[in-house]
């Protein structure tokens, strides 16, 4: 088999990792493992394995033909098979497939939030998936989505993976007292609703003033972001709360932390959640996506309903003063982690489906 992962961009995602992650792990088991990003680079570049084709199409606009064109010389010259598209990168699929019509397409389905949308907005990919030869999706309500309202029945629910990073290079060094930090993995962005924890902390700062809240992900400084940055003003939380945009470095980040949390609204199966667990992190997290399938209440970390701070603060608060219960949560999780979410039990499903079921 030869497999192209296509990914909109590099830039730090749930997506883009996991699209990262795959063109690895296929690397030393598949003919050709190879990796596009349609319009540019970004952080994860730093991650893809030296042995993993690359390249970027530096795609202008919706209909550039130029980088559609270069897409399908590269797959031609590299005899590719597969095209696995993440996201909203199957669009430039369905495109290439217009020029390679035997090429085949897997759509892979990260975000949660889709199986909420009404069929307005999902008709652009209800005719597209027409072309497709399967769907991978993170959760089971998207897998029950995709056979419902696309009609589609080559589905697979493949649970997400993460893996470590040897060649990081640690540059990021977090404010505040060791021991005393709370990390949340999460672009800065609606669905993972930071402005939660920006109420939580402001409870936090008068019971706990020492502990300290850590944003890692993409700030698109957008009015998303100058909410919460208005916010962090004036509530006096600019000692207690810091924003650090996109982080290569995210090994590093998390063996400076003692807490992970999650506060999204939607969720699919979120990496930053398999990264808590891996590194061994207590997390306090909403009941969203695939996340209760992983976290069990008050046995490898505390899940709490979308949207309820007083219920977020109080679980969290009963963490930061136990911190033998960070200690259990953390090593619970991480074996949660390595039992259920293994590279080599993922790619084994993900293989056989691809050879025996869709006939690569």
């Amino acid at each position: 088999m030869r497999i192209l992962q296509l990914i909109d961009s590099l830039e730090v995602g749930g997506a883009e990792r996991m699209a990262v992650n795959y063109a690895n792990a296929l690397s030393t088991r598949v003919a050709f493992s190879g990796i596009v990003s349609t319009r540019k680079e970004g952080a994860l570049r730093s991650r893809i394995d030296k042995n993993v084709f690359f390249e970027c199409l530096n795609k202008r606009f919706t209909f550039d033909l130029i980088s559609i064109v270069k897409l399908s010389r590269i797959c031609k010259s590299n005899k590719v098979d597969l095209i696995h598209a993440h996201g909203t990168s199957y669009f430039s699929a369905f495109l290439l497939k217009l020029i390679l019509p035997k090429i085949k397409i897997v759509w892979h389905e990260h975000a949660g939030v889709r199986s909420e949308k009404n069929s307005i907005h999902n008709i652009t990919l209800l005719i597209f998936s027409r072309f497709f030869s399967g769907i991978i999706v993170v959760n089971h309500n998207l897998e029950n989505w995709c056979r419902n309202k696309l009609s589609f029945n080559q589905v697979i629910y493949l649970p997400n993976f993460t893996s470590f990073n040897s060649n990081e290079t640690k540059n990021t060094i977090l404010t505040g007292i060791e021991g005393k930090r709370i990390v949340c993995l999460a672009n800065l962005k609606h669905p993972k609703n930071h402005h939660l924890l920006l109420e939580v902390a402001i409870k936090l700062k008068h019971s706990y003033p020492d502990w300290t809240f850590h944003f890692i992900g993409k700030d698109f400084q957008d009015d998303y972001s100058d909410q919460l940055k208005t916010s962090i003003k004036t509530n006096d939380l600019v000692k207690n709360v810091f924003i650090y945009d996109i982080r290569e470095d995210i090994d590093n980040i998390l063996q400076q932390a003692s807490i992970g949390v999650l506060t999204s609204s939607f969720e699919g199966l979120p990496v930053a959640l398999l990264e808590y667990g891996f590194h061994r992190k207590a997390v306090v997290v909403t009941n969203v996506g695939e996340i209760p399938q992983i976290v069990e209440d008050n046995v490898n970390g505390f899940v709490v309903p979308s949207n309820s701070v007083d219920l977020f603060y109080k679980k969290l608060e009963k963490l930061v003063s136990r911190p033998d219960l960070i200690t259990i949560f953390g090593n619970g999780l991480h074996e949660t982690i390595i039992n259920n979410h293994k590279e080599e039990a993922v790619m084994t499903k993900y293989i056989n489906w691809i050879r025996f079921e869709l006939k690569c």
